[in-house]
């Protein structure tokens, strides 16, 4: 790290990284890859090379960090835990997310609720896709993947964002941690709702498939990662699922190759998740002394593996800021890696990439951004669209 790097990184504010964190990595991953960032209270870690390194060495950047934020509002979990513990909750957990499961039995479900959801605002000829198809459609989906369908999406939208702004309270904000509790405790009130259900009527959802399974977790333990499912797995298909809408609607020949080819869905899914990034950062702690591209880094030290930053990196993707679904570097982190690999990656392809942009496309001729309303983005540890206001024809 040069002095300069240094001086650059201790004056990082958050609120600019909320704005745009863009042009700050781009400058930390030239100047300083591993930045200690006071304001983030961590070692801030931006090339993409770095990062696969932290995933694929678990012994040394450890997802059991000493008060965690997400542990404060969820308990402990498999997303902060490491193997073996990890592996075994997650195999109780996993198996309604794989392939073949989320065709066969999720498929018609996910596509209802799209056409369910457009139904209701067709006729209308505009709409705020965020808050009117891509947060609902999510939320739908989830709550029938994990066994509490009753849930409205309503509420699992607003314990989903008032969790993971808990998860992501590093300014210490006391109404944040408020809210985030609370949601919490609404979460374990459905999950024990359902598990006297599932109990004596498995249906093949998550939480049946975690009471059900060979090594069954604790009540706790499946109400902590249904917590943690909820917080990612609405934000993460709701923010991928707008971003790359508002950019097939500004880049009109790559929409066009996609209406040409609908193949190329998959192409705008793996582009989408590496331009974005929706889940920002991932937060670790050094379970030893190390160095990292020149920085040493102390035993017990928080750091974060800025997959936003590595998804950007200069060295892996060229011209990383320009949107390309033609790109041809795939390698994106947008899913994490090694024994964290997202678990609902394959669910959230499917939904997005195969139903949610296909059927909006096909089902509301000449969609356009709305020229009158401006599309708002921010974040870092979680980035994405906060609006979409768009407009079609009648």
């Amino acid at each position: 790290m040069t002095t300069h790097g240094y001086d650059f990184a201790r004056d990082i504010r958050l609120e600019d990284l909320w704005d745009d964190p863009y042009p700050i990595y781009r400058r930390l991953r030239h100047e300083a890859p591993v930045a200690w960032v006071p304001a983030a209270g961590r070692y801030l870690i931006t090339k993409h090379a770095d990062v696969v390194f932290a995933e694929q060495h678990p012994e040394l950047f450890s997802s059991r960090e000493k008060d965690s934020l997400v542990l404060r509002v969820m308990g402990a979990n498999m997303l902060r835990e490491d193997d073996p513990e990890h592996r075994r909750l997650r195999a109780a957990a996993e198996p309604p997310a794989r392939p073949r499961r989320v065709r066969g039995d999720w498929s018609p479900i996910f596509q209802r609720t799209a056409d369910e959801l457009i139904d209701s605002f067709a006729d209308k000829g505009e709409a705020d896709l965020f808050a009117d198809f891509a947060g609902p459609f999510a939320a739908a989906n989830l709550a029938h993947l994990l066994g509490i369908p009753q849930v409205p999406a309503a509420d699992m939208i607003r314990w989903s964002q008032d969790m993971m702004d808990g998860n992501s309270n590093y300014a210490d904000i006391p109404e944040v941690w408020d809210r985030a509790l609370a949601a919490a405790g609404a979460v374990e009130e459905a999950v024990d709702e359902a598990v006297r259900r599932l109990r004596d009527e498995p249906d093949g959802s998550v939480i049946s498939s975690m009471l059900h399974a060979e090594d069954p977790p604790t009540l706790q333990q499946i109400r902590n990662n249904i917590k943690v499912i909820i917080g990612g797995g609405i934000n993460e298909p709701r923010d991928v699922l707008t971003a790359g809408v508002w950019a097939l609607l500004t880049h009109p020949g790559q929409r066009a190759d996609v209406e040409a080819d609908p193949a190329l869905w998959r192409n705008v899914f793996e582009e989408t998740v590496r331009w974005i990034s929706p889940i920002g950062m991932y937060p670790r702690q050094t379970t030893e002394d190390l160095e990292l591209s020149g920085t040493r880094i102390p035993a017990g030290s928080r750091v974060a593996l800025v997959i936003g930053a590595a998804n950007r990196d200069e060295e892996v993707f060229p011209e990383p800021d320009r949107f390309d679904i033609h790109r041809a570097q795939r390698n994106h982190l947008a899913f994490g890696g090694g024994p964290h690999f997202c678990m609902g990656t394959w669910v959230a392809r499917h939904e997005v990439g195969e139903i949610a942009w296909p059927t909006l496309f096909r089902r509301l001729p000449g969609l356009e951004l709305d020229p009158d309303r401006a599309v708002e983005t921010g974040g870092w540890v979680f980035r994405g669209l906060l609006n979409l206001p768009v407009r079609w024809k009648k």
